[in-house]
């Protein structure tokens, strides 16, 4: 994976600055817009990290909020810069609403996902990422849908670095059972689960069918987290559309939601176990199955 700060995270730690830096002078969103001669939305904007401040506006903003220390006017005007740069993931030919969070996941400490119907991006082998790309709506080209494939592979070098990504996973047990793309390609694709059980910061958990309904049959979602003063995120992907959720009551929920799947689920040894076993089925015949 290239060495590439995410723009967008450098936007939210720029914006998460600023925010406290008008809270600890007790000035108002309006009030900075007075002085800026610009609209309060504007300045909300830079704060949530929705809009890119530029390296003009932090210079105006420090000079408003008296900043002396030339270390962290360095430190602000950089993040400014580094905001409007490009990601890795700008040069290949993905979906435009998939870039953002492409973005975040580059400098996320730690993911948090579940899944309920198909297995999550950073564990998917590339026969599985060719035969989801067949179902995209709209259609994709063999070029995006190669695309795809090479982004997720960039995707899942983070596993297997030297600083690896913790990734906490919990699957409903349906996401062993859909053949996506046949037995052969499921085979390979549960073999691949079982083997990532054993890097050390990954931990994945599936919820048998036993153990009936849970909080999140009609959801899936991911929790990414980032070092502090940013906030995490839960992003939410579906046909409606793709959300990020930022608020802390929000992303509270969602917490407590995926602890709950996580005390539902298999232990990671059986969970594994599971998994092989199912894996076992797809090597036999239809008939045997049966």
């Amino acid at each position: 994976m290239p060495e590439v700060r995410s723009p967008t995270l450098r936007r939210r730690e720029l914006g998460a600055r600023l925010r406290t830096l008008r809270q600890e002078r007790s000035m108002t969103v309006d009030q900075v817009a007075e002085h800026l001669l610009c609209s309060p939305s504007k300045v909300s904007r830079m704060e949530t990290g929705q809009r890119g401040a530029t390296q003009r506006d932090v210079r105006d903003l420090c000079d408003l909020y008296g900043i002396a220390s030339a270390v962290e006017r360095e430190r602000l005007m950089t993040l400014a810069k580094e905001s409007r740069q490009q990601g890795w993931w700008q040069s290949h030919d993905v979906p435009d609403e998939f870039r953002s969070y492409l973005d975040l996941e580059q400098d996320a400490i730690a993911l948090r996902t579940y899944q309920s119907t198909i297995v999550p991006g950073l564990l998917q082998t590339p026969e599985y990422v060719r035969e989801m790309s067949n179902v995209l709506v709209p259609e994709v080209s063999a070029e995006t849908a190669n695309d795809l494939v090479g982004v997720k592979l960039l995707r899942q070098g983070r596993l297997a670095s030297k600083a690896p990504l913790p990734l906490s996973v919990v699957l409903d047990e349906a996401v062993l059972h859909r053949a996506v793309g046949g037995p052969a390609v499921m085979r390979a694709q549960l073999e691949r689960m079982v083997e990532t059980t054993r890097i050390h910061s990954v931990t994945i958990q599936v919820i048998p069918y036993k153990a009936g309904a849970h909080p999140a049959m009609d959801s899936t979602f991911t929790i990414l987290d980032f070092t502090d003063p940013v906030p995490s995120v839960v992003y939410v992907e579906g046909l409606v559309g793709h959300i990020y959720l930022e608020r802390p009551h929000d992303i509270t929920r969602y917490e407590y939601v995926f602890d709950r799947l996580k005390s539902l689920a298999l232990s990671p040894q059986d969970s594994a176990e599971l998994i092989a076993k199912v894996g076992a089925d797809y090597r036999l015949p239809k008939s045997a199955r049966l």
